[in-house]
């Protein structure tokens, strides 16, 4: 074995002592490559081959005297090009392709036989045991659907199989930076509104949660673009616009635009809304898994308001509100005793005792405007008392400040009910004294029988209106009764 350009030397030795002696260098069967004459039975044959391409073979001695010819056994000689000029080439050239497309890798070399390759990628070795989706096959890394966890540096060694005179020749390549590009995710669009002085200012804002850059981002307002920005960072793009509370400004819309792809938002009505109507607190009561304690969720409900601003109020004392968006801490003894969600619209309480008891009440306005009305809920009282059970127990009785539209309607109902009874009463008592002179046994008798059923119907109707309306002027606030 011998590298391409290198020297080798081949000798031939014979046990006859017959003098003088003929020595042939012979490659495969009969092509004579040099010959040596006249050589005593102490003297070898030395042949100096300079390795080329078609020197590799098997190569034998003949040994001629007068007592005959004798044949060595064979050399095979393996000529070895060295390696040089390793290289990285990609398909797609250059390997800048998007998720999902497919990769092929190829480790090529100017010159070099009988070699095996190593792959690296971010100076890591890829071996047997890298993972399915990263494996090469000899010279060649092919990658079918490639993902963002595909993009690196990659580079590959070639080194010869065999070692000639005790040393291996090998060959590395330069980094080629496989670059996976993402897709853009659906565009979003958001408004929001300020105010400076007397004057307000909307803006408008496009967004895409993921993508590789730049990407252009497109406002256009019914149907008509307003603004375009490309995002070469940060994918999101900001646009002013007019905007006064109260009124309409149209329906806006996002559009994305990058070399391969293009989508729209949904459509989003520039409307700000004051905040008005009125304010309802709900109660939602959460147990945990081991049932040694509840939590209590208070829900501000707001009829109208686009930007509301929210606060809370314990016996008409306002709760800080520095623990908004906070979560709530394992242990118990360490973790505060209120904390908010949904920006302030949520009230959750974390800790059981009297100083949870009170009555509770939120309240709303225009967060862009400070100096806007406040827009307040009735109170809930919630009472918060020591008990020996170890599990919460928890009473509800559900109030409303004010009556619902179906409790109006059933008061009204029953007082005309009650007004057409007492007319039917009244219809018939007339006709009784008409029907006087026909017999006075029968009216009497008939009389008898009427008034005893109208004077139940009507104490029947009258009761139950009262019953309503005893337990609609009871119910002016929601309480709950917690014993723990």
């Amino acid at each position: 074995m011998a590298y391409l350009g290198s020297k080798v030397a081949f000798q031939c030795m014979s046990h006859d002592s017959s003098t003088p002696i003929t020595y042939q260098l012979v490659k495969d069967t009969d092509h004579l490559v040099a010959t040596m004459n006249g050589l005593q039975s102490d003297q070898n044959a030395t042949f100096f081959l300079k390795v080329a391409m078609g020197t590799d073979g098997s190569y034998h001695c003949k040994a001629t005297t007068k007592r005959g010819t004798a044949v060595s056994n064979s050399i095979r000689l393996m000529v070895v090009t060295p390696v040089s000029g390793t290289r990285v080439t990609s398909d797609p050239s250059p390997p800048i392709l998007f998720e999902g497309s497919r990769l092929l890798l190829s480790c090529d070399v100017t010159r070099g036989s009988h070699l095996s390759y190593t792959w690296f990628c971010n100076r890591q070795e890829l071996t047997s045991s890298t993972p399915l989706w990263l494996r090469p096959a000899g010279n060649k890394l092919l990658v079918e659907r490639v993902t963002p966890k595909h993009a690196g540096n990659y580079s590959c060694m070639a080194k010869t199989l065999t070692m000639v005179g005790g040393a291996s020749r090998f060959s590395s390549s330069d980094v080629v930076q496989v670059i996976v590009k993402v897709y853009f995710s659906t565009p979003r669009i958001a408004f929001s509104i300020s105010k400076e002085g007397f004057d307000y200012h909307g803006n408008v804002t496009c967004w895409s949660s993921k993508g590789s850059p730049p990407v252009t981002f497109q406002f256009l307002l019914d149907n008509r673009e307003e603004g375009s920005v490309e995002a070469t960072g940060p994918l999101v793009a900001s646009f002013p616009v007019a905007m006064v509370p109260g009124r309409d400004f149209g329906t806006a819309q996002c559009r994305l635009k990058s070399e391969v792809q293009q989508s729209m938002s949904k459509t989003l009505t520039l409307e700000v809304a004051p905040v008005s109507g009125h304010a309802k607190v709900e109660v939602e009561q959460l147990y945990r898994a081991d049932s040694e304690r509840s939590t209590i969720m208070l829900h501000c409900h707001l009829s109208r308001g686009t930007f509301p601003s929210f606060s809370w109020l314990l016996n008409n004392s306002l709760l800080p509100t520095e623990t908004h968006n906070t979560l709530p801490r394992l242990h118990p003894t360490s973790a505060p005793h209120y904390t908010f969600h949904d920006h302030g619209r949520t009230l959750i309480l974390l800790q059981w005792g009297p100083e949870n008891s009170g009555y509770y009440r939120c309240r709303a306005r225009d967060s862009y405007d400070n100096s806007s009305p406040w827009v307040e809920s009735q109170p809930v009282l919630i009472n918060v008392t020591v008990g020996t059970q170890r599990s919460p127990s928890c009473a509800l009785s559900h109030t409303v400040g004010t009556m619902t539209p179906i409790e109006v309607f059933a008061i009204a109902f029953c007082c005309f009910l009650l007004l057409t009874l007492a007319v039917a009463v009244a219809f018939v008592m007339r006709m009784f004294d008409h029907k006087k002179a026909n017999g006075a046994m029968n009216a009497a008798t008939n009389s008898e029988a009427s008034s005893p059923l109208s004077d139940v119907t009507s104490r029947s109707v009258q009761e139950t209106c009262r019953d309503r309306s005893s337990m609609d002027t009871n119910v002016h606030n929601q309480t709950i009764d917690i014993t723990v």
